[in-house]
């Protein structure tokens, strides 16, 4: 029996935006995991083009929370921000000696996720190295040398 996923997530959704998506993801990196007041300031600040279209989709997932699901908009974080390809629009350009170059227009679809504190933390634990006592023990085994360093190590 499947377990049921009880934790509560807003989405918003914008499609079709006429950028890259590999630009956009260099934006969206900066605000994964922060809060919406955080992710508000660094995306202010941002001078990439995206960040204008990133900033409405984060109003839209915080309009989302706080009207559908009654959630503070200033407490959320984001919980995941991604930007997948949309349709790419091709174009034609006139080149030198009647020949033509193509032109790709791209287009990609902005998704941010936003939760509530508590359920983004336990997701995102920090990753320990573990202790010496529980790593995997050393093999017996001698290292295998070249037969080069066998024949100075047999010669000491």
């Amino acid at each position: 029996m499947a377990a049921v996923d009880t934790r509560q997530e807003v989405r918003a959704e914008a499609k079709w935006v006429r950028l890259s998506a590999r630009k956009a993801r260099v934006v969206l990196e900066h605000i994964r995991g922060r809060s919406v007041p955080e992710a508000r300031t660094v995306l202010a600040f941002t001078q990439r083009a995206a960040a204008r279209e990133i900033e409405s989709v984060l109003r839209s997932a915080v309009a989302n929370a706080e009207a559908n699901h009654g959630l503070v908009g200033d407490d959320l974080i984001v919980s995941a921000a991604y930007a997948n390809e949309g349709p790419t629009i091709k174009r034609w350009r006139p080149r030198a000696r009647g020949r033509a170059a193509r032109i790709f227009k791209r287009t990609c679809h902005i998704t941010v996720k936003l939760a509530p504190p508590a359920e983004s933390q336990q997701r995102r634990r920090p990753q320990t190295a573990a202790p010496a006592s529980e790593q995997a023990p050393a093999t017996d085994k001698p290292k295998r040398r070249s037969p080069r360093r066998q024949k100075e190590g047999a010669a000491a």
